[in-house]
């Protein structure tokens, strides 16, 4: 398998860059998420397991079984393909 190949086994699945995105200006409760993104419960719940297993997001422990996420160094270093995306969706270079 390509690295792109493996690349996009993480980050290919619906919502997975969105929530990276997300999560690109600073660590966010699991509620505050899912109102930014509109997503599903459990399809949140499901990319962000998946993230948190591909090292790119972390989960946060906060007070009350409350759980905030925060991207890992990994998910850090997406910050310039994800700003190339939206440089390209917008019909730049």
């Amino acid at each position: 398998m390509s690295d792109l190949a493996s690349a996009l086994e993480v980050l290919g699945p619906r919502w997975a860059l969105l929530v990276v995105e997300q999560l690109l200006d600073g660590p966010q409760r699991y509620g505050d998420l899912q109102r930014a993104l509109g997503a599903g419960t459990n399809m949140l719940a499901t990319r962000l397991r998946e993230l948190e297993e591909a090292g790119v997001v972390v989960r946060l422990p906060l007070h009350h079984n409350t759980r905030a996420y925060a991207l890992t160094e990994r998910g850090m270093a997406l910050r310039e393909a994800i700003d190339a995306l939206r440089r390209w969706a917008a019909g730049g270079a």
